[in-house]
């Protein structure tokens, strides 16, 4: 299986996938329905308004207990990467 690779985010699949290291200035987030998909993104994303609502759907969804063991985002997968798109076109 491929990983999608954009020019803003790194995907799981070209990071090590035998360690779960996160580069310096990113955070891993999960997002998906039924499949989650490990993303890294920038944390300045962190900030940013849209991601700030996709953050507090999280938070309303399921606290500080994430079934990943990381910040999992409740949203489909390609509506994660269009929001991440509009963010860096502003």
């Amino acid at each position: 299986m491929m990983g999608i690779r954009l020019p803003f985010m790194v995907n799981a699949k070209q990071t090590s996938l035998k360690s779960h290291n996160v580069p310096k200035g990113h955070v891993a987030v999960y997002v998906g329905d039924v499949e989650k998909k490990r993303f890294v993104v920038p944390i300045s994303y962190l900030k940013h308004p849209l991601f700030l609502d996709l953050l507090n759907r999280a938070e309303e969804e399921f606290g500080f207990n994430h079934p990943m063991g990381g910040l999992t985002i409740p949203c489909k997968e390609d509506a994660f990467i269009n929001l991440t798109s509009r963010m860096r076109a502003l």
